[in-house]
């Protein structure tokens, strides 16, 4: 039985991968940070446990972390500010990371941006500085040698999700919903040999479990 500790369970990604986890079986312990969130979590059926990414140090998160298999980071700062995004996408991801390496946690899948984003708009110095924090943080967790993955969706929409996805090292911007992002890491925590790679993800015309297995063919 794998056992999933997620940053992030109870947004729109988390709470749907959780769902996902807990109907195939695994332990999911969702990490949430205000009080109204764990019954969010524990409405997928995982556990919830109080943590704090800007509050917390190194130690106390790999006391959470410990015991699990892979770490599944998907918190943000959703738009609250530049100093909130430095603090949760930017150190926050840092700290996770250097808690998964002392809990001697090997698999971690981050969720990041599409370089890409709202790029031919009109775009302010906040999102700016958010694009830049999100590439320091992949490039933080892809210089350790954890068995990491970092999955860069495109523009996240609501609808149902087709199932049916593009996936690979470069592709066309576009949209992504939230349950196909879901399904294709759900995907990849029970796929090991999708390992230390970047994957750009948008709405295609593959199921996703065939995505996959064209990207680790290719490789």
């Amino acid at each position: 039985m794998a056992k999933i500790f997620q940053i992030g369970a109870a947004g729109g990604i988390g709470r749907r991968l959780s769902e996902m986890l807990v109907r195939s079986g695994a332990r999911v312990t969702g990490m949430h940070r205000w009080a109204e969130q764990a019954a969010v979590i524990e409405g997928t059926g995982a556990a919830a446990v109080r943590g704090d990414l800007i509050e917390d140090s190194v130690q106390r998160l790999a006391e959470l972390i410990a015991g699990h298999d892979v770490v599944v980071f998907s918190a943000g700062a959703h738009g609250t500010g530049v100093e909130q995004t430095n603090l949760i996408d930017g150190k926050g991801l840092e700290k996770a990371v250097d808690a998964a390496l002392r809990a001697g946690v090997r698999r971690f899948i981050l969720v990041s941006v599409f370089m890409d984003a709202h790029r031919g708009s009109q775009s302010t110095d906040g999102f700016e500085n958010y694009i830049r924090v999100k590439r320091e943080a992949d490039v933080y967790l892809a210089a350790t040698d954890l068995e990491w993955v970092i999955v860069r969706p495109g523009r996240l929409t609501d609808g149902e999700g087709s199932g049916l996805v593009a996936a690979g090292p470069a592709l066309q911007y576009g949209t992504v919903s939230r349950d196909n992002v879901a399904e294709f890491i759900h995907e990849a925590i029970y796929t090991p040999a999708l390992r230390r790679r970047v994957i750009e993800l948008v709405d295609g015309d593959k199921p996703v479990s065939a995505a996959m297995r064209e990207l680790i063919d290719s490789f």
